[in-house]
């Protein structure tokens, strides 16, 4: 399952021009010194984004907090396995992550 999932979040990426996907074990997306999508070990697939939108993206999805290595990830969204067929609708998910983790202080 988890080569499966790598190949759609990097089907996602793709669609997205200002970033390209980092990483060789461990699977993301950074900008500004920020992170803001993973594919954890489990194939599961989240994106960051600030804490209004994250509540508002919980509900909508009927989803939770995205948790790696047994860890809840502040600001990420855990992406449903419902939703992994519209690489589109992935793909502007992602660029508004990208877009709110610009807007941070860089690190």
């Amino acid at each position: 399952m988890w080569k499966e999932r790598l190949e759609i979040f990097d089907a996602i990426v793709a669609k997205c021009p200002r970033f390209e996907r980092k990483g060789k074990s461990m699977i993301y997306t950074s900008a500004n010194g920020h992170m803001f999508g993973l594919l954890n070990k489990a194939g599961e697939i989240g994106f960051r984004y600030d804490k209004e939108t994250q509540e508002k993206y919980i509900q909508e999805f009927n989803s939770e907090y995205y948790k790696s290595y047994g860890a809840t990830m502040k600001g990420y969204v855990l992406i449903p396995e419902n939703m992994l067929d519209d690489l589109d609708r992935l793909a502007e998910l992602l660029n508004e992550s990208y877009d709110y983790v610009m807007s941070l202080d860089p690190k």
